[in-house]
């Protein structure tokens, strides 16, 4: 809407041309010629926010003085978010429940124990090389990117996957899974050249033939219904062991909040244009400085209903980490409900239920 701001009101495109304090906003293109018209900037003197601020502003005249004030523009009303309807088929729902409630303050974000992200899967190349993180949807299948086995051997038997990793170059034997895996599923429609249905199942199998156990290191994070739409703003968290310098990936766990972006911000031209397509959507700290990056493809996002976790996107591609403009683009898991069902034999709502236990 045009006479209203959601977020930090980057989208704002209205007509409000006085700040708080009443002052009537100079046009912008009386001092600037920085921005152009794809963050709103034009020969006109309306609100807007090119820079990130904390909402849109203008530059008035104080006395002699030119200086930048906000403007008081009403907040658009949130839709309210139901959360999911999950319905066990079981006395139990275990799913999205993390073994400690804390909160944490990837590029950015803190370090994490494992108890916080239990669903996240390390998956390396049998010869040692970590490719890329993963998520825990039911006992035997983990969920990640296609574009993490471009190259290896599609049957799978060159990879191996742990679950309960805090660190990827240290071994816990009291808190790991290992997992061979049996099979290997890339979507059939992955388009390597866009990241086009980026998503990959892997079945796991240890050597007695036996699939993960829940324990306060390894559970299954809630498979988010059919189709659920959340709004822009919403804010969700990521966890991977991805790159945190030029060198190397970060090697223990961090985790770390984005805010979810709507699909016209990120078709922006100075975003990401018709390179977003339907199965992707962008998620984005608001001021920038945290991001997933490079060896946290494959992880999870995953959002807050009610106290549990529900995946909601995994981590697929970006320009860079944590610049301007170029947020982390997700592959929309509620686009492939149907394609989990078919090739797992799970419906979404048996995930999460059917451990076995220790």
């Amino acid at each position: 809407s045009d006479d209203c701001v959601s977020g930090d009101g980057r989208s704002y495109r209205g007509t409000v041309s006085r700040s708080k304090s009443g002052r009537l906003c100079l046009n912008w293109g009386s001092y600037t010629s920085i921005w152009g018209a794809s963050v709103g900037i034009g020969k006109h003197n309306y609100c807007r926010n090119p820079n990130s601020k904390l909402m849109p502003w203008c530059k008035v005249k104080k006395g002699t003085y030119i200086v930048r004030e906000y403007c008081n523009i009403p907040k658009c009303s949130t839709p309210a978010v139901k959360p999911p309807v999950v319905q066990p088929q079981d006395t139990e729902l275990t799913c999205g429940q993390t073994s400690e409630r804390r909160l944490y303050k990837i590029v950015g974000g803190s370090f994490t124990r494992i108890e916080s992200q239990p669903w996240v899967a390390a998956i390396f190349e049998r010869r040692g090389r970590f490719l890329c993180g993963g998520s825990l949807i039911s006992p035997c299948w983990v969920l990640s990117a296609a574009h993490c086995f471009d190259g290896l051997d599609q049957s799978g038997k060159d990879i191996t996957v742990y679950l309960g990793k805090s660190a990827i170059n240290e071994t816990n034997a009291s808190k790991e899974q290992k997992f061979m895996v049996e099979k290997l599923v890339i979507h059939r429609k992955y388009n390597a050249s866009n990241y086009n249905n980026d998503i990959a199942l892997l079945k796991i199998i240890n050597h007695d033939g036996g699939c993960a156990v829940k324990t306060a290191t390894t559970r299954i994070v809630c498979l988010t219904p059919f189709r659920t739409q959340l709004p822009e703003g919403f804010q969700c968290k990521i966890a991977g062991y991805g790159q945190e310098n030029p060198w190397g990936y970060s090697k223990i766990l961090k985790e770390g909040r984005v805010n979810l972006l709507s699909q016209s911000q990120c078709r922006r031209k100075d975003y990401y244009g018709d390179a977003i397509t339907s199965n992707m959507f962008c998620a984005a700290d608001p001021n920038w400085s945290l991001d997933s990056c490079k060896g946290d493809s494959g992880g999870p996002l995953v959002c807050d209903f009610a106290g549990r976790m529900f995946l909601f996107g995994i981590v697929s591609w970006g320009d860079g980490c944590a610049q301007r403009n170029k947020p982390g683009v997700y592959t929309k898991v509620t686009n492939y409900n149907r394609w989990l069902a078919k090739n797992t034999g799970l419906s979404q709502y048996t995930a999460g239920i059917m451990y076995p236990t220790k």
